[in-house]
């Protein structure tokens, strides 16, 4: 069985990873969301696909309160894509995969 490419992140996690100088993408999403477990197979496919070019990290809204505030994370799911701790493009609401791999696409 193959492990998951995708980091399970919290707050302390957070700064360090979005700063890191990589493109990383992070899923703002909750385990009630349907629409967030509708996207988590796409996840896990650009993962596998991305390797180490793009980091893809998933934070728990309801345990990170916080930080979905402070990020402006309004509804979910909520994707963010950061590079040298910067916001480059954020996509709100159920995004298909070739939704997803363009904005990664469009800044590597």
């Amino acid at each position: 069985m193959e492990t998951s490419k995708i980091k399970h992140i919290n707050m302390p996690d957070f700064d360090e990873l979005t700063g890191s100088g990589k493109l990383v993408l992070v899923d703002f999403w909750a385990q009630w969301c349907q629409p967030c477990k509708v996207q988590d197979p796409y996840l896990e496919q650009i993962a596998r696909e991305t390797g180490d070019d793009v980091i893809i990290a998933k934070l728990n809204v309801d345990d990170n309160r916080y930080i979905a505030g402070r990020e402006g994370v309004r509804n979910i799911p909520t994707m963010i894509l950061y590079k040298n701790g910067k916001v480059v493009e954020r996509l709100d609401g159920l995004q298909s995969k070739a939704m997803i791999i363009n904005a990664i696409e469009k800044h590597k």
